[in-house]
């Protein structure tokens, strides 16, 4: 058996711990087994599961003191012996891989998750001086996407592609579960119901979200927009949302562990994010025949159905009025057949063969 050490960083319920523990759960775990590293101070650690599966929770210094971060990276390397090092925190992939080649770790797996956008001038500068280096520790690359391939790694520069792969049985439509859910939410039949998933985050845009939709709500009094996720801003949009009177017309859902249940509930779908590497909650969501509103800043690869149209982030007149053209009957029919790269049944076979490989290249 091989056991992976998968760095993880800070585990707060995004897209990127879902998606690894997704693969988790469709790997082979006779043949692969996780370690997660993960950074203290993280708020949502799916321990509990992890060890079921057979894995182990490592926690280690966060890296905003990247010298302690490093050293207790190297010293778990040398202590641990994995024969692999799977890196899911993009450009910072630099520091543990780096950490991981010093320990003598002949398996080294930068993944990006994700790209960069506007509104964010710290981190972009810290993504700016760290891209350069991320070719430099690996041995093997991997991205959500092409899109976050060559953004990380440049676009003459080897990489696999392993999409944010679900399980699609879970996110298939129940019109069941949908009066059910509708009825929980105090919704009408015929009453739009507008979903988001995701953290609280500037990269995430709900302000812009927010004020997007206080314009078509002036014109779909029938709209309720539902907000799923937790995060920092939080408090400063439900403020938000006061200020603009819209306080019985937005759901604020928390942390959901049910989500597929409240793509079945809703209308539409939409994503006005300042930038993705490939989100996994638009293929969640079209996976359940969703009519999807994504930013333009996300790759078009996401686009599964043919349903997704890519709106600009610079205004928020236009999102109100493709939002008020929507029906609530406008879900369309899904074909599992379409979604053969986003299988988490092929896709967990198709990692731990890879796993296997990269394994066997290094054995002595």
């Amino acid at each position: 058996m091989i056991r992976v050490a998968q760095v993880m960083g800070y585990m707060d319920g995004g897209g990127v711990e879902q998606v690894v523990m997704n693969y988790y759960r469709h790997v082979d775990r006779a043949t692969a087994q996780f370690d997660l590293l993960v950074c203290e101070g993280s708020g949502m650690v799916p321990r509990d599961e992890v060890e079921g599966l057979g894995g182990r929770v490592l926690m280690v210094p966060g890296y905003g003191n990247l010298p302690r971060f490093m050293r207790a990276l190297e010293r778990l390397f040398r202590q641990e012996r994995w024969p692999i090092v799977h890196s899911h925190v993009n450009a910072l992939s630099v520091f543990p891989l780096c950490a991981a080649k010093r320990a003598g770790v002949l398996v080294r797996i930068a993944h990006s998750h994700s790209t960069s956008g506007r509104g964010e001038p710290v981190r972009n500068a810290m993504k700016a001086a760290l891209r350069p280096l991320s070719n430099v520790y690996p041995t093997y690359r991997m991205a959500c996407s092409r899109y976050a391939g060559e953004w990380l790694f440049g676009g003459g520069v080897n990489f696999e592609v392993l999409y944010n792969a679900i399980d699609l049985a879970r996110f298939a439509f129940d019109a069941g579960v949908r009066v059910r859910v509708r009825a929980e939410l105090g919704l009408m039949e015929g009453q739009l119901a507008v979903l988001h998933v995701g953290r609280f985050t500037e990269q995430k845009n709900h302000r812009f979200l927010i004020e997007a939709f206080a314009k078509a709500s002036r014109r779909r009094p029938d709209a309720i927009l539902l907000l799923a996720g937790e995060g920092d801003s939080r408090p400063s949009i439900e403020r938000r949302v006061s200020e603009l009177g819209l306080a019985d017309r937005v759901k604020f859902l928390g942390q959901r562990s049910d989500v597929e249940r409240l793509y079945s509930a809703a209308d539409t779908f939409v994503l006005p994010s300042l930038y993705e590497g490939l989100p996994v909650v638009s293929v969640e969501a079209q996976a359940s025949g969703l009519p999807c509103l994504l930013s333009d800043q996300i790759t078009r690869e996401v686009d599964v159905t043919g349903n997704v149209r890519f709106l600009p982030i610079v205004d928020s007149d236009l999102w109100a009025d493709v939002l008020c053209t929507v029906r609530s009957s406008g879900r369309v029919g899904v074909c599992n057949g379409d979604f053969a790269d986003y299988d988490i049944v092929r896709a967990g076979k198709r990692l731990t063969e890879r796993y296997e490989e990269l394994f066997e290249r290094v054995r002595v």
